[in-house]
Formats: structure tokens, C-alpha cells, sequence
């Protein structure tokens, strides 16, 4: 990032503010007409936004296969009437709402994620039950997708113009093995990567979380290998899954600290030929969280240790006539941990509008989006799009559509959304 990007970062959303000035900063957007008729839009748009929300949740967008659902919203975005509407390199649909400021300075932007957990095949037609809609993925996150819409196409019929433009993103890679693919191509190698002012991902309903810390992790597959042979014509040669075992026992050992709150699962485990075989390969992953990039390294070191030393005392304990026991460690997940401060401008915009709309923020850290701008010292939450979900990750999620709520919900990103443009 050019030395003037990130000053210009430092001098706004990023600089810190107390709670008083957030409060001025969002009751002056509250009170103001073009605020009032964009939620105006909203509420008389309702019916729309939730057919949009169905639209899109029926197209599949399983990890690495998100270019349907990514076509899909290139051009609803373009019929909100955005500008530079595009699908990056990475797959990543996105368009430019322009502000008053001069062209080409910077951007605040609002992203979403495509993607969902879900594997292909997964069934995906939506069910109603009243006022609540089921369906893989419907609040994780496509809810969200269709609430970014509902501001665009607000905005732009009511001629908002903020300060800054704004970049609507529907991005890929959030889920689980994307490892935030989509963002990190967004702000390192994207054609606005030097102009980004600040960064909000819209992911899940909750109205009053706040996500300004990032918990980072790092994932590994370790592959122990060894002979193989017979299990009773080959018994006293090393045996990998003992090796395996050892890592497990040995890990589960390491006392973490709760704050900052570290953890480590041994998670998916696999290999071997046969009952009466000792296996020749067994993997095991690994996941390791922290919200510390110190406490995540010192675990990682930890555990890779452990690995190598269970591998010398299995090829010490037992034959190694036919072969030793190797490991063969591959990383395949890197989620860099990250924080914006409590006291930061977009942090306490963030909370002043919750509390306008008479909820209390709950501040707190989780594994998203903004991880990545946060390792970038770029200013960066995830919010709530409203109303309420739940059953994230399982195949009968929900969200409500009930009217009332929903709207409150999307108008309390809308209010964070317009106060952090018009900032200088």
C-alpha cells in the first residue's frame, strides 16, 4: 500500500473517536431527509429485497464454485445502477456508487460473501413457515447480498451523494477452505487495492454485533507415512497411525491462554488399507485459532514441534527394517488475526448507530472477512444486515423476514454505512 494511502487511512476511519463525537457524527445522518427517505425505500422495497434474497440463495455457490451466483449479482448490481460493474480475476462481482469527491480517491467498501458452506448437490429451495424462510445458506450470508442491493438502488433513486464512493462487493472465498481468497485478492492485487478508506463486511443477521477483532488461524494436514505391511507377519515395524496417536495426545497437553483466546482441534482424520493391515499412509488435520498473532504463532510452533517429535519416537520404539515414518506437513488454510481498536472511528460509528436505533453493540472477535484488512492496518468491521437467523452452517438455516425488524436491521447498516462515507 503507497505511503499516501495509508495516511489518508490513519487520518479517518481509522483515527479514534470517542463515544460522544460517534454519537454527533450518527445522529446528524439520523435526523437528515435523504437518511429518512432512503428508509422509506426500504420499507416500501421489503417485498422485493426478500424475493432477491430467494433469488439468489437458490443459485449454488459451494467453496471454488461461486461464478453462477457471481453472475447473477454482476447484473443485479448493474441494474441498481452502479458503475464499473465487473467480475475481478478471482470472481468477485462488484460496482463503484460514486460519491462527490473528486474521481479516483478513496473508497469505503461494503462487502458481502457468495459463497456458503454447502457442497454442490445440496438441495437449496427455499421453505416458508410464516415469517421465517429456510434454506442452506439464506442467512450466511445471502440475506446480506440482497440488503447491499437495497442500498444501492436506494441511494441511487434518491440522488444520495456521500462523500466518498462507495465499492459494493459480493465476494468469494469466505467459507471455510476459500481462506478469504476473494478480499485478499480485493486489497492486495485488485484494481482498487491503493484506494481503499475503509472496509465493512455485512455477514449474518445480528443487528447489534460488531466484529473489530479478527481471530486469525492456521490449518494443517499432516501426512504420516510409512512400510505398511501385514498386521500379524509384519508386527514390530513402525506404524504411522501410532505416530499420529502421539501428535494428538501430545497436543491436547498444551495448557492455552483464555484471554487471548487460543484454541486447537484435531479435526478430520483418514488413511490405511484394511483391518489387517498396518497403513502405509494416515493424515490428520489440524485447526489452530488465536486472537493474538503472537499466541497463533507460538501454538503453530508448538504443534509442528510435536509432530517431528513423534515421529522420532515411533522410528526409535519400533523396526524401521522395511522403512522409517515420515511426515509430511502441507498448510491449507492462513487467516491472519487482526484487531480494530475499540476507540477507532469506524468502531465507534459502528456502535453510536446501534444505539440510535435503541440496541445495545456487542463488541467481539470471529473469523471473517475483515480479518484481512485488519492485517492490512486498513479500518475494518463486520456488521449484521438484520432482522434474525439462525441454524448457520446446517441445512435447515433460517432467517425472519418479519417486517418490522428486518427493516430496523437494514436501516442501522444503512445509517453506518452513509456516516462513514460522509467522513473527511
Amino acid at each position: 500500500m503507497p505511503l499516501t494511502a495509508g495516511l489518508l487511512i490513519i487520518a479517518s476511519l481509522g483515527a479514534t473517536m470517542t463515544p460522544a463525537k460517534g454519537d454527533d457524527a450518527v445522529q446528524k445522518v439520523a435526523q437528515s431527509a435523504r437518511y429518512n427517505a432512503l428508509v422509506q425505500q426500504l420499507d416500501s422495497e421489503h417485498d422485493r429485497i426478500v424475493d432477491e434474497i430467494i433469488t439468489l440463495v437458490e443459485i449454488p455457490a459451494p467453496p471454488f464454485k461461486e461464478a453462477e451466483r457471481a453472475k447473477a449479482y454482476h447484473d443485479m448490481l448493474r441494474a441498481a445502477g452502479l458503475q464499473d460493474v465487473e467480475i475481478d480475476a478471482e470472481g468477485n462481482a462488484m460496482g463503484l456508487y460514486r460519491g462527490s469527491g473528486p474521481a479516483g480517491g478513496p473508497v469505503l467498501v461494503l462487502a458481502a460473501h457468495l459463497d456458503t458452506v454447502f457442497p454442490e448437490g445440496t438441495p437449496l429451495k427455499v421453505r416458508r413457515d410464516g415469517t421465517r424462510l429456510y434454506a442452506p445458506g439464506i442467512g450466511d450470508d445471502t440475506r446480506s447480498l440482497a440488503v447491499l442491493l437495497a442500498y444501492a438502488r436506494a441511494m441511487k433513486d434518491k440522488n444520495v451523494r456521500p462523500r466518498t464512493d462507495i465499492l459494493f462487493v459480493g465476494n468469494v472465498g469466505e467459507e471455510g477452505p476459500g481462506d478469504l481468497r476473494g478480499v485478499r485478492y480485493l486489497l492486495t492485487k485488485g484494481k482498487y487495492k491503493d484506494r481503499v478508506k475503509a472496509f465493512v463486511s455485512m455477514d449474518g443477521t445480528d443487528p447489534e454485533r460488531v466484529v473489530n477483532g479478527g481471530v486469525g488461524s492456521r490449518r494443517y494436514r499432516i501426512s504420516y507415512k510409512g512400510p505398511g505391511g501385514h498386521s500379524y507377519g509384519a508386527f514390530g515395524l513402525v506404524n504411522p497411525m501410532v505416530a499420529m496417536g502421539q501428535t494428538v495426545t501430545e497436543l491436547y497437553k498444551i495448557p492455552v491462554p483464555a484471554s487471548p483466546k487460543t484454541t486447537y482441534a484435531a479435526s478430520v482424520t483418514g488413511g490405511g488399507t484394511s483391518v489387517n493391515s498396518i497403513p502405509n499412509e494416515v493424515f490428520m488435520e489440524f485447526d489452530f485459532r488465536s486472537e493474538s498473532p503472537a499466541e497463533l504463532a507460538k501454538i503453530e510452533q508448538r504443534f509442528l514441534s510435536i509432530v517431528q517429535d513423534s515421529v522420532n519416537a515411533e522410528n526409535t520404539a519400533r523396526a524401521v527394517r522395511e522403512g522409517k515414518i515420515v511426515a509430511e506437513t502441507k498448510l491449507i488454510g492462513d487467516r491472519p488475526a487482526g484487531l480494530t481498536a475499540q476507540n477507532a472511528a469506524i468502531t465507534q460509528i459502528a456502535a453510536a448507530a446501534i444505539r440510535a436505533k435503541g440496541m445495545t453493540p456487542q463488541l467481539s472477535a470471529s473469523s471473517t472477512d475483515s480479518n484481512l484488512p485488519m492485517s492490512l492496518s486498513v479500518p475494518a468491521i463486520t456488521i449484521g444486515s438484520g432482522g434474525s437467523g439462525g441454524r448457520a452452517h446446517a441445512l435447515d438455516e433460517w432467517i425472519d423476514v418479519e417486517k418490522a425488524q428486518s427493516v430496523k436491521g437494514m436501516s442501522t447498516g444503512l445509517l453506518m454505512l452513509l456516516t462513514m462515507a460522509d467522513m473527511p
